[in-house]
């Protein structure tokens, strides 16, 4: 298993958490914690145990985005890890799911500040879950730069293109109700509770049959852009296999004969 110094990592049954462990600086990114990121979301994808990942934060915070200083090499911990960014260029883009999409299920829990580049790798988890007092937002523009990770494509996929330019256009914090209001998350806990309530739904999850879910959550993102023909070719395509699969004949079994289905047993 592995993990950084800004990035551990833990198994819970057949969910993979990875925590954001940075917690006096509100988890800015830095070299070591997004290569902690990277390894977590392979590691994640070539373990068959792990069913589902929950992405959080450590000391009451989630992400306040990058950490410029720190990418730089100014003062900052983890400079044994600049070498893997020169060898993978693309690395801190993988990282923070830009460039990645892992296969199994990412569900955030998100506690505190989710700003600048936590909003941005908000956006490539699957399933979303807000501490009440939460805080989400795009500033990059207050900075006059450009929340180049993925938010000008993304985010007017994922919510309403009105609320999407009106995050991206005035840069102002929203509170864990307004980003439930417009679908940015989908579930709003008392604070404190964002990671219990994501690991319920990973439980959920992982009770259900591993590539079924796997196949699913691939035909949900490719189909995604298709018109609705082209998206049902594509869909069956990708799940008419999955009735051949011994998850499937399990299932069935399983279903007929009243009891748990093998792959439950984790």
């Amino acid at each position: 298993m592995g993990g950084t110094e800004h990035l551990t990592v833990r198994r819970e049954g057949a969910t993979l958490v990875l925590t954001l462990n940075r917690p006096e600086a509100k988890n800015a990114l830095s070299i070591s914690m997004l290569v902690g990121l990277y390894d977590g979301w392979i590691e994640a994808d070539e373990d068959d145990e792990v069913r589902s990942v929950v992405l959080t934060g450590a000391g009451g915070a989630f992400c306040a985005g990058m950490d410029l200083k720190a990418l730089a090499g100014e003062g900052m911990a983890g400079e044994r890890h600049r070498d893997r960014l020169k060898a993978d260029p693309d690395l801190h883009w993988k990282a923070m799911l830009r460039h990645h999409r892992p296969r199994k299920p990412v569900i955030a829990a998100v506690e505190g500040h989710c700003v600048a580049g936590g909003t941005e790798i908000l956006q490539g988890t699957d399933i979303r879950v807000a501490g009440e007092s939460a805080t989400f937002g795009l500033f990059e523009v207050r900075r006059g730069l450009f929340p180049i990770g993925g938010s000008t494509v993304r985010l007017q996929r994922q919510i309403p293109r009105t609320h999407a330019l009106e995050m991206l256009l005035t840069g102002r914090p929203y509170t864990a109700r307004e980003a439930a209001a417009v679908g940015l998350v989908g579930h709003v806990v008392p604070d404190g509770g964002a990671l219990g309530k994501a690991l319920e739904i990973a439980g959920q999850i992982n009770a259900c049959g591993p590539l079924a879910v796997e196949a699913v959550k691939a035909s949900v993102y490719e189909t995604a852009e298709m018109t609705e023909t082209d998206g049902l070719v594509a869909e069956l395509a990708r799940g008419w296999p999955v009735f051949d699969t011994a998850d499937a004949k399990e299932g069935a079994r399983a279903f007929a004969e009243k009891r748990t289905p093998l792959y439950q047993r984790h």
